[in-house]
């Protein structure tokens, strides 16, 4: 029996499969790659005199990188495979940390920026309707910036806490969005404060506020007109032809070039950190664990019963060569009733061609 069984398929190579669909592409690995397959239960010493079964040692998590350790295992340090064995304590790798401590950054700044430009929308600020008026543009896209930063640092930290690559893939790619985001608001009022400012208030004042936004201006700057009461005013219970009002020019003026200035220094400001948050998340989202990966391999490359029957027939046709079919039959029965193979083995050889 044991030379028929080691006879079957000498001479065949390892990668053929019996069939497409139920074989491993794991086959074409050496045997060498797997040396739990064969392997029987070892020991763990649990206390004086006393020792605890174990089955074989799978390969995988931290211990897969020590020299000598098989490569091809799985292993449940994250609990995928339904595994009930003593759980060690997990640790954290430098670059979860660093990425941890560069979300923890992005979601801060975000988180102010987003609610300082909330509370310019509800008028809550001093003077935050001129901000509304004049400036409409920068604030839209600031306020889009910062909730697309809390929503990339939410991803962020879904991916760091369920160590999901595809979640941190997502992630490093909106901080360029982010950024993008960031800079163009920085990009317009810097723009707008360094070239003729006052040109661009004068052209502002008379073609783009219109009478409403002549008439909040107004209000909010306790002032009349545009140079006097007679120049381009919204008359109001305050305003009119007699008043004693100043023009806004001046304090519209004034206000813009202070508020534009503080708008592109905090723009701008944010500009180092956030490239250091990209940097962090291009080179750490790779490395949340001490692994490659989930422990699972892809589909194709899964070992099932008739790839390690598969296996386990080309094992016994090289042991049948060096050692005779004797021993390659016993070790061949020991293997399989260890590994629960037999009925799997027996039913890949009826599928075999004679």
């Amino acid at each position: 029996m044991g030379h028929s069984l080691a006879g079957s398929s000498r001479g065949s190579s390892p990668g053929p499969a019996l069939d497409g669909s139920n074989v491993s592409l794991t086959v074409n690995y050496l045997p060498s790659k797997l040396p739990a397959i064969t392997a029987g239960p070892r020991k763990r010493r649990m206390g004086k005199g006393m020792d605890m079964l174990l089955g074989p040692k799978l390969g995988g998590g931290v211990e897969a990188f020590r020299s000598g350790e098989a490569r091809m295992g799985q292993d449940d340090d994250d609990g995928l495979f339904g595994g009930k064995g003593p759980k060690r304590r997990l640790r954290w790798t430098p670059f979860k940390w660093i990425l941890f401590v560069a979300n923890i950054a992005l979601i801060t700044y975000s988180m102010l920026a987003l609610i300082f430009c909330i509370l310019t929308w509800l008028n809550v600020w001093n003077h935050a309707d001129v901000v509304r008026v004049g400036n409409r543009p920068e604030l839209i896209i600031s306020t889009i910036a910062a909730s697309a930063g809390v929503l990339t640092s939410i991803i962020g930290f879904a991916g760091l806490l369920l160590n999901n690559r595809a979640f941190l893939a997502t992630y490093t790619f909106f901080l360029w969005i982010c950024f993008a985001l960031l800079v163009v608001p920085g990009y317009l009022t810097y723009k707008m404060h360094s070239f003729n400012l006052e040109g661009k208030i004068n052209f502002q004042w008379s073609r783009t506020l219109g009478p409403d936004g002549r008439l909040r201006v107004q209000n909010q700057l306790h002032c009349c007109g545009y140079f006097s009461p007679f120049v381009e005013a919204t008359v109001t219970a305050t305003c009119y032809a007699r008043s004693i009002l100043p023009g806004c020019k001046k304090e519209y003026l004034h206000f813009e070039s202070i508020v534009l200035k503080r708008w592109y220094i905090a723009s701008f400001g944010l500009v180092p950190l956030h490239i250091a948050i990209i940097v962090a998340g291009l080179l750490c989202s790779n490395h949340v664990t001490y692994r490659f990966g989930k422990g699972m391999m892809p589909k194709a490359y899964r070992l099932s019963m008739n790839s390690m029957a598969l296996i386990m027939d080309n094992y016994a046709n090289q042991l049948a060569d060096q050692y005779g079919p004797e021993v390659a039959n016993e070790i061949l029965t020991r293997s399989r009733s260890n590994l629960n193979l037999s009925e799997a083995y027996s039913s890949s050889h009826q599928q075999r061609p004679t």
